[in-house]
């Protein structure tokens, strides 16, 4: 097998616990985010893509990661978006058709740092008793010390803004310029097959940078509005919120995911907070409150809107919870066609149980013309 002198390498936790692994390929170096995990059996290449996960080093709870390779159209961003990678097992052949390259060579052209060999269900055992924590993985082995030093300087994810890392710097357009509607989204961290899912449902969407303005986004004279997923804390993101709260005053509809369904609950006054290890996975049941059905849902966030406040709020509604823990997975306005969820409808894990709500969001719009 290639690759039987790999270096050695580690896991450093902030808290000083240490996993150990091997180098995948020949790369070295050192990567430095919060660590967290996902359990998906499938969809790697969307996972490491996804400008959600910026920031964070990815442990893959599936044992096996790269036997079937990348394919270029399976991308959500224009980039890998994770700061490393850690797994238990790396297969360096693959076998689909239609991939067009190795894992190994999708992470070399990315420069991304990867490990294997880890007991990566101990790893994921650790940090489900301990909570999600800053890491280091590298193949600097030999340089305890200095790599504790490093990763006390690396600032947690709590209070950190990364919207501004991910999002567009200028607007641009996606989809048929003659479509039915027209569609504002707001790039906090947008995902590409959102982009998709809109535009099959007829959208022509002009995406704006996480800091534009209500006003910047209403000379397109769009029929709808929209708040994309993103990394990080919502909190400091107060040009976003404030862009929200104006766009609530236009009494058009307007759609959130995740970082968005956040940012819509901090527009309507209602606070956020780190989770302890956050949701990531494509198997999370959600329970509609509305249908009483149940949804397997596809889920990617560290930090979730408070549902005491929620509750309490005469404006919101709750409309989804998650069957594991009860966090308030969607919210709707009373009074408003303005709904968001936590979740990613658009990743179909179920395969369709949520892709309803890019429907609910375009019959939004079309009763809003009547």
């Amino acid at each position: 097998m290639k690759y039987q002198k790999r270096k050695k390498a580690l896991v450093l936790l902030e808290d000083g616990t240490i996993f150990y692994g091997k180098a995948v390929g020949d790369k070295e170096g050192t990567a430095f985010g919060e660590v967290c995990f996902n359990t998906g059996m499938t969809g790697y290449q969307e996972i490491f893509t996804d400008p959600s996960y910026y920031g964070q080093i990815m442990v893959a709870t599936n044992a096996h990661i790269g036997n079937y390779g990348t394919n270029s159209n399976e991308v959500e961003s224009d980039s890998i978006k994770i700061a490393g990678l850690v797994v238990k097992n790396f297969s360096y052949e693959y076998s689909r058709p239609a991939a067009d390259k190795s894992l190994l060579e999708f992470l070399d052209d990315n420069n991304l740092v990867a490990i294997s060999d880890v007991d990566t269900r101990a790893l994921v055992s650790y940090i489900r008793d301990n909570g999600a924590m800053n890491a280091v993985i590298s193949t600097r082995v030999d340089e305890l010390d200095a790599l504790k030093k490093e990763l006390k300087k690396v600032p947690s994810m709590k209070g950190l803004e990364l919207a501004s890392k991910v999002s567009t710097k200028e607007p641009y357009y996606f989809g048929e310029e003659d479509a039915k509607f027209k569609i504002s989204a707001l790039d906090i961290g947008i995902k590409k097959n959102i982009l998709r899912n809109l535009a099959k449902r007829g959208a022509y969407i002009k995406v704006f940078p996480y800091n534009a303005t209500k006003e910047e986004m209403a000379q397109f004279e769009p029929d709808g509005y929209f708040i994309s997923n993103g990394p990080g804390d919502p909190e400091p993101l107060s040009e976003s919120i404030e862009t929200t709260k104006q766009i609530l005053k236009t009494n058009k509809p307007l759609f959130g995911i995740c970082l968005g369904h956040q940012v819509l609950a901090l527009a309507n006054g209602v606070s956020t907070y780190k989770m302890h290890h956050g949701h990531r996975g494509i198997n999370h049941p959600i329970l509609n409150l509305m249908t009483g059905k149940g949804e397997i849902t596809s889920q990617n966030h560290g930090f979730a809107v408070n549902r005491e406040e929620t509750e309490a709020n005469q404006d919101l509604e709750i409309t989804h919870t998650h069957l594991n823990d009860g966090t308030v997975a969607g919210i709707k306005m009373k009074y408003k066609n303005v709904f968001s969820v936590q979740y990613h409808p658009e990743a179909s894990p179920g395969p369709h149980d949520a892709e309803y709500l890019f429907d609910q969001f375009f019959d939004a719009i079309r009763a809003s013309q009547n």
